[in-house]
């Protein structure tokens, strides 16, 4: 049977409790392999695993039992190895770099923040702040809704001036809160959001982030912002050497939002 993986964590993490459960249904028992100073948490992999809800769920309830008692490198849902041996082969090989990922992220967690504009404000702002778009807009009013090709000038330049302000936005926010992160990973940028990015921060530390984020929300009332965490952190265990081929293979990330 093929082995799911949750996470890797260093060979001296204190055990799991007694009768955990992951992934599958009924859910299989979660288990500890070890090579060397690593350990990693899995459980015998169900067949016709599915990103469903439920599985989700278990996969970070298994993560949070872990991170709860010390560092840990998650795994995406999905993460999955032919078996026992194949993982502890991954371990063996990629210990150098999974040591330094444990150190790295020991007493940290992830922020995952996504932002987007709220249109009524944002429109104001682009008004506002563009005299040629007031003008033709003011114009345009004036003559009755103006022609055909005034309308349609008018909104390319009210389209142009929102995507000028998405970029000018999603740096701002950015900037506004990497100085009280460790690390930051910007998100691909085709998530429908001007801006997604995560950001490491320390546990002890973290008041301070939520606080900074509160402050973006009030210098940014134009803003929808959205925060997710704390999580373990996904995005900042690689990048790392590609594993070798026949081993685990990475899956659906397990966060939702």
């Amino acid at each position: 049977m093929s082995t799911y993986v949750y996470g890797i964590t260093a060979a001296s993490h204190p055990s799991l409790p007694e009768g955990m459960g992951g992934v599958g249904d009924p859910s299989r028992p979660v288990r500890i392999l070890r090579a060397g100073e690593l350990a990693a948490v899995v459980s015998d992999a169900p067949e016709g695993l599915r990103p469903k809800r439920r599985e989700l769920l278990a996969h970070q309830n298994v993560l949070s039992e872990i991170g709860a008692a010390g560092c840990v490198l998650p795994m995406r849902f999905g993460s999955v190895a032919p078996d026992d041996g194949s993982v502890t082969g991954v371990l063996t090989e990629r210990a150098e770099h999974y040591l330094e990922r444990l150190r790295a992220l020991d007493g940290r967690v992830e922020y995952n923040v996504k932002a987007n504009h709220v249109e009524d404000a944002v429109l104001h702002h682009v008004m506002a702040g563009n005299p040629e778009i007031r003008a033709l807009a003011e114009a345009n009013r004036q003559s009755g809704g103006g022609s055909y090709e005034d309308k349609i000038r008018l909104g390319e330049m009210v389209a142009a001036a929102v995507k000028a302000k998405e970029s000018e936005d999603g740096a701002a926010l950015e900037h506004a809160l990497e100085g009280v992160a460790d690390a930051v990973s910007v998100g691909p940028e085709s998530t429908g959001w001007l801006a997604n990015v995560s950001y490491l921060v320390r546990r002890e530390t973290a008041e301070e982030f939520l606080s900074a984020v509160e402050q973006v929300r009030k210098d940014m009332p134009h803003l929808e912002v959205r925060l997710n965490g704390p999580l373990p952190p996904y995005s900042f265990v690689e990048p790392g050497p590609a594993e070798p081929a026949g081993t685990a293979a990475g899956g659906t990330d397990a966060e939702a939002g």
